[in-house]
Order: C-alpha cells, then structure tokens, then sequence
C-alpha cells in the first residue's frame, strides 16, 4: 500500500564539494535504522568504486527512509547530489524530484561559490530550503561567521540556520524534525492517471534500463502497461522498487512516492531524462516540461598507444555510455596517432573521471589529445555549423563569423588576492562584471569569460593565486563572435592534423611558437635540415629548424690541394639538396604526447 502524499517529504542535499554532504547522508541512514552501526561505512551512498577512491560524489544517489515524529510514521526520499562544477546538471535533476533542500556549509570553510550557485538553483525550482551548518564539531569552526555570510550572500534568515555534525551526530535528530515541519508535502492527486518524471536512469545486466522516478499523480503497478510521453513507446512493468539503500521492491508506488521500475528497456538511448511516464490505456493529459539536455562541452581525442586495442576500446566506451548518457564519442582517424574516438565531456572533472573508469575497468592504455571546446561557425552562405575539433574548420575564406562559448564565472576569494585574482582574469580575455563582499575577508567576484580560457589550467591558478582559499562556480551563456583561427602545424611542409588548434589571433604566435620548440626536443635529427613552422592559412607566424646531422666527409683527407675537400664538400651539399626533396620526417608518437601534455 502507498504511503499517503501527507506522510511523504521529498527532500535533497546541496552543497559546495567536501562540506559533507555524504557525510550527513549516512547519519541519516544510522538514525532511522535504514543501515545499523556494523554496516555503516564512510559515504555509504556513493557506490562507485571512484567516487570511493576519490572522496566524491559524481552520480546523485537516492534513498528512502523512514522516520516516526509525534505518532507518526513519516517516508523521507533524500537525494544526495554531487558538489562539482561538471555535474552540475544532477544537481539540477534531483532538484526537480524534491520539495525541500538542505543547504549545507562548512563551519570553517563558509560560503563557496558553489554553495551560492545551488542556493540558487534551488529558490529558481521553488524548493524549501533549510539552511545548515556542518562541522560544528571542529575545534577551529567559525559558526556565527559562516551565519553571516550565509545571510549576505543567499539572504538567509540567521534563526532559522541548524547547527550539526555529520560525523558526530551531534543536531541530526533536530534536522530531521526540520525537514518534517518545514519541508511541505507533495501535492499528487492518488486517484488521477498515472504521472511520473524520469530524473535518473541507470544499465542493470540482468534487468536492462533501471529508470528512477519521481511520482506526481495516480499509482504505477507491477504488470501495468506504460507508455513514455517523448517517444511514445509502451513496455510493461516487470519490477517496481526503492532504495532503502539496497534495491527494495515493492507492490506499487503511489503519489509523491520516489523509486524505480524497470520494464525491459534495452538500452538507455530508449529512455529520456525528463519524460513523463503515463498509464497507457488512460494517459495523462499532458506531459511535464522536463530538462534542458545536459550538452558536453569539452572534446579530446582518446587513442590506443597499441592501435590493435581499437575494437576493445569501442567496446569499452559502449559499456561506459550505458550508464552515463551524458557522455558521448565518435571515431575519428589522426596522421599522427592511427584510429580513436573523438570523444565529448562535461568538463575536465568528468574527461579526467571517464579516462579513469576506461582505464580501470578496461586496462587500456589511452592518449588523450588537448581539449578543445565546441566553437560554432557561421559562413557566409547564411549556415551556422557547430564545430567540435580543429580540423571540422572550413578554410578561412568560408567563415564569416568566428563564435566560442561564454560562461559566466563566480569567484570567490579572500579580499588580500582580489588584485591578482583581476589580472590573470584579464589576461585570460575576462570582462569583469560585479565584486559582491561577503564580509571584510571575502569576496565573491563576478566575470564573463571564454570557456576555452577556463577548460586548461584555470582552477590550478586560482588555487595557486589564492594559496588554495578560492573557489569558482561557472555557467554557459551563449555563444559570441571573437577573433578566432586554426593554426596549423607544419613538419618539413606537411601539415600534422593532429597538432591543430583553434587560438584567439592575439595568442596564436606565442602558442604556436611553444608547441614548435616542443617538437624540436622531441624530433630526431635527420641527415638533412628540418624545418617546423606555426601557420594560419597560407601565413607563417612562427618557425624553428632542426639542424641536420653533418658526417665529416673530408676525415680521410691528410694533406694535398683544398680543391680536393670542396669537391668532397660540393659533392655532399648536391646529395643533402636531393635528400631534403624527397626526404620523409616521422613524427614519433612520444612527440604528440610531449606537446598535447604540454598544451
């Protein structure tokens, strides 16, 4: 029997990455008794063997408990989300499954900028949000600080903050009340049709597609007949379920309810995040307005060191693909590194993350080219064309506009590094929009920039620049006309595909001469001279030489005429010309990887 939409609270996590959002997780699974003592294990909701490893959440997990308050038995559905800029769009997926959140910050730490962007995102999806203090327990906790600057950056009313300890347990019980009284009841109709919102899906062998979901009206039973809104296929129910943590089935999920079901869906291409699940036979009126496509952002090429490992890395990538749709990948063919993937990322978390798992699970040893983001490209037909990788770039004279992603970028620093934090800003194309203070020590500072100057090394400067006290928080805007080129490499007159990439004109020269005198240290000398030039379009911006190899040919002259060496010495040069003509340079792979490491 489904528990009544009155006794349900539909609630999530948010927070910043490391406030201890896993954390208080599993004291909520320890005070209603869903794991005991000897089975609780640190973070036990993250599953997967990286997020272990790492100490992150990367997937949303969900979990239903049950917990008595005055007489009554309550269903509480927690989701607990990953903190990390990448993933962003779990976040903003569990949300839309939820009526109330618990917006967590580090007693110590504060206000990051992820904590303000989630706040956000929350009061935009209507959500109750109960403002939370974690690490209360640490001796260096700063608490009525952190309180005021959750009251200026997020406009929070400082009686109603909680004060807790998810590794003590200490103010638990008294958030859990909270979000009893202070976290509404969904508002399902149990008697209408059925109507569910698909917020996550995952690839079970033995079950096929498990598709989690969030009721709103009527009841979802084993047998039924459902029929999927987008597409408008219909399966039958084979298994209905919930997590409490470990996969519990059940009878039937009614109004409000949050849990899984599968219906012998073969592959997670057939189910869309955000679609509406109906009765078949007595559909719902209408469908739910679903999600914004989480779209990868960041390509790089994965290649096999062995090219005999290709098919094993298809394979590979096709069973990664069946529990992450966000991720996608194509083959493609480079002169320099034989046949890969060209492969598109969320982010650099999420590129780093999936070489990783292929790497693990699959034992491969991979190359992964430079990152480059989706530019898009109108030429003067009128076409607009999106344009993945350098070389989809159609020669100079087709392109009429030139335009790359903006994002919007937060900062949040403390107020000695403001200074320094504003020039690497600027010499990354930033235009500065707003300073917001915090308080005396922090701020959060607000710049519009160009993805591609925040993909490579952004982060690692900003923790460099702020000796590890800053944070960012970014989202994309739009696309925007800029001044962009390929430039190419050229080896001994050839051009390497390989090597390409798509720079601002103003830094063309400066990359372009970094990239040459890493191939000069990595490519060999030959026995004639080997030029190697930077180009954009027929123009030559940058060039290094790789002097030949000279064999002493006059080592067996001892005495006699000089005309005798120049005869030696002429004879030599005719051959060097003839060989510098028809001579071929490799590249050798250590080459590719020394400069794509480098870039």
């Amino acid at each position: 029997m489904p528990t009544p939409t009155k006794n349900i609270r539909n609630f999530c996590i948010i927070a910043h990455i490391d406030h201890g959002k896993s954390t208080l997780a599993d004291q909520f699974l320890l005070k209603t008794g869903a794991v005991s003592e000897r089975d609780l294990k640190a973070q036990t909701l993250d599953s997967m063997d990286l997020e272990r490893e790492r100490g992150i959440t990367i997937r949303m997990h969900p979990v239903t408990l049950y917990h008595e308050h005055n007489g009554t038995k309550y269903e509480l559905n927690l989701i607990d989300t990953p903190g990390h800029v990448d993933f962003n769009y779990e976040v903003s997926r569990s949300l839309a499954a939820c009526e109330g959140a618990i917006l967590l910050a580090d007693a110590f730490q504060g206000v990051q900028a992820q904590t303000v962007a989630n706040a956000f995102l929350a009061m935009e999806a209507n959500l109750k949000i109960i403002p939370t203090l974690n690490k209360i327990d640490l001796p260096h906790a700063r608490p009525d600080f952190v309180i005021g600057e959750m009251e200026t950056a997020v406009l929070i009313d400082p009686d109603e903050v909680l004060r807790v300890s998810g590794k003590t347990g200490q103010g638990v019980d008294e958030l859990m009340e909270a979000v009893i009284d202070r976290v509404p009841a969904p508002s399902g109709d149990p008697t209408a049709p059925l109507k569910a919102l698909i917020y996550n899906s995952h690839f079970d062998t033995y079950k096929g597609v498990v598709v989690y979901i969030r009721m709103i009206d009527g009841e979802i039973k084993l047998g039924q007949k459902i029929k999927m809104m987008r597409t408008g296929r219909e399966y039958a129910v084979t298994d209905i379920g919930q997590f409490r943590p470990a996969a519990t089935k059940v009878d039937a999920l009614g109004a409000g309810q949050v849990g899984y079901f599968t219906a012998n869906i073969k592959g997670l291409a057939d189910v869309n995040i955000g679609d509406t699940v109906t009765d078949a036979a007595n559909p719902t009126a209408e469908a739910m307005a679903g999600y914004k496509e989480a779209k990868p952002m960041v390509y790089s090429g994965l290649y096999p060191v062995n090219n005999n490992e290709f098919e094993d890395l298809r394979e590979a990538l096709g069973k990664l693909k069946l529990n992450d749709s966000s991720f996608t990948y194509a083959p493609e063919v480079s002169d320099g590194l034989g046949f890969g993937f060209r492969c598109g990322f969320l982010g650099m978390l999420h590129r780093e993350i999936i070489q990783q798992r292929l790497e693990q699970d699959s034992e491969l040893n991979l190359v992964q080219t430079a990152p480059n983001v989706t530019y898009e490209i109108e030429k003067n037909d009128g076409t607009i064309i999106q344009v993945h990788g350098p070389q989809d770039v159609p020669d100079g004279g087709g392109i009429k506009e030139f335009r790359e992603p903006i994002v919007r970028i937060s900062f949040l620093v403390p107020a000695a590094n403001v200074g320094d934090l504003m020039g690497m800003c600027m010499e990354r194309r930033g235009t500065f929009l707003r300073t917001d203070y915090l308080s005396q020590q922090r701020v959060m500072l607000v710049f519009e920039m160009p993805l591609a100057e925040v993909i490579y090394d952004l982060y690692d400067k900003l923790k460099s620049v702020t000796h590890g006290y800053g944070t960012m928080d970014y989202e994309i805007t739009g696309f925007r006309p800029a001044d962009l080129v390929r430039m190419d490499i050229l080896v001994h007159g050839q051009r390497v595909d390989a090597l390409s990439i798509v720079v601002h004109r103003s830094n063309a020269e400066r990359r372009g001469r970094k990239v040459l005198q890493k191939l000069r240290e990595e490519i060999d000398r030959h026995l004639f001279e080997v030029s190697l030039q930077a180009a954009i379009g027929a123009r030559i911006i940058a060039r290094e030489n790789i002097a030949a190899m000279r064999k002493n040919v006059t080592a067996k002259c001892y005495g006699g005429d000089i005309t005798r060496k120049r005869k030696l010495w002429n004879k030599q040069a005719e051959g060097k010309k003839r060989m510098k003509a028809i001579g071929q340079v490799e590249v050798p792979q250590e080459a590719f990887l020394a400069v794509l490491e480098d870039d």
